[in-house]
């Protein structure tokens, strides 16, 4: 789901998802995009196309697993205070 969508879905502005963020969705996000990373190195995948593609595998996977292990999908998840509010 593009990031527009899930920022619409979830009512928060734009750019604001990661800073709105629990610590299950940050989780996810990190783990999708370490393991891109290690897969692209690994396989030498080079270009915008087949990296692109990679990371649409890699995060459908992980989603996968999510979804077997009864996980609540990322963009199903309530917002948080944002973390500006968290600092004060």
């Amino acid at each position: 789901m593009p990031l527009s969508e899930v920022e619409k879905r979830k009512k928060i502005k734009r750019g604001d998802l990661m800073d709105r963020a629990d610590g299950v969705e940050l989780a996810a996000n990190l783990f999708r995009i370490t393991q891109t990373e290690a897969k692209l190195k690994r396989e030498g995948i080079v270009g915008d196309i087949q990296a692109q593609a990679t990371h649409f595998k890699v995060g459908s996977r992980i989603r996968q697993t999510m979804k077997e292990l009864g996980s609540e999908m990322p963009e199903d998840l309530k917002p948080e205070k944002h973390i500006k509010q968290l600092k004060k």
